[in-house]
């Protein structure tokens, strides 16, 4: 079997919780960005609905991760996640 599937279908996933003004704001500045450019699917995870996402990222909400490795924490970095899109 071919363990290089998330090179091919690369996935976005964003760790947010209510009520949080920097969450909306990360979520908005991807919806801008993927009008510009085609991103990969995003999922959009509530960080307090898993005791182990919580306990790892819990401060540093928003994340934006890119196939479970850290893109940016509290804003985007669109420059990073656009080079790390372009990563053959």
């Amino acid at each position: 079997m071919s363990s290089n599937t998330a090179a091919v279908r690369p996935a976005l996933t964003l760790l947010t919780r209510a009520e949080c003004g920097l969450c909306d704001e990360m979520q908005a500045e991807l919806r801008a960005l993927a009008v510009r450019v085609t991103l990969p699917p995003l999922t959009i995870i509530d960080v307090d609905s898993d005791p182990q996402l919580q306990r790892r990222y819990g401060l540093k909400i928003p994340v934006l991760l890119l196939d479970s490795a850290l893109v940016c924490s509290g804003r985007l970095d669109a420059p990073e996640l656009l080079r790390l899109l372009e990563r053959p």
